[in-house]
């Protein structure tokens, strides 16, 4: 869906297919020149390091101390991303503890059946509720991490390297 403002096309909403790759990622994967947005804006080089966000769990930050410094160093994470970014640390935390509380307590339970009093009469046997957590952090973790290359099919993309090698390296190497 496009609105005409002032003669100008403005895209609203109606974008379709997957999200965009990062410019970033493009270069590194080897996209062809004329699909890459040479005039992407660029956040400015941050003079500090990016640091998590204060409301991250610590099990979210350890995430984020684990992929973070290879992010940044290939440029994919940079101050404008950190909100993003945390969102997919806590997405992965929550993952993590879901799956953790499954394997302890199983992925069904029995829950307790009470009568119109209160009072309980016996069990039935349910699903166990982190399998809602556990799928809802899935599916967030699944998004959010393709925007910063991380799925294995983004992954299988990439070449120009092994992959170990900062890229910035190489320009100042030869």
């Amino acid at each position: 869906m496009t609105l005409a403002v002032s003669g100008e096309g403005v895209s609203t909403v109606g974008k379709r297919g997957p999200h965009p790759a990062p410019t970033a990622l493009k270069l590194v994967k080897g996209t062809r020149a004329d699909r890459v947005n040479t005039e992407e804006p660029v956040p400015s080089p941050s003079v500090e390091e990016l640091e998590p966000p204060q409301w991250l769990t610590p099990e979210a930050v350890e995430f984020w101390e684990e992929y973070a410094p290879d992010l940044i160093r290939k440029g994919v994470l940079t101050a404008w991303d950190v909100e993003a970014f945390a969102v997919t640390c806590d997405a992965a935390a929550r993952r993590r503890k879901a799956a953790k509380a499954l394997e302890e307590e199983g992925e069904v339970i029995q829950a307790p059946v009470f009568d119109k009093n209160g009072k309980p009469t016996g069990f039935r046997i349910s699903r166990n509720p982190w399998t809602v957590v556990l799928g809802q952090a899935d599916r967030q973790l699944q998004s959010w991490a393709a925007r910063f290359g991380l799925t294995p099919s983004d992954r299988a993309q990439l070449t120009g390297g092994d992959g170990r090698r900062d890229p910035h390296e190489d320009l100042l190497t030869g």
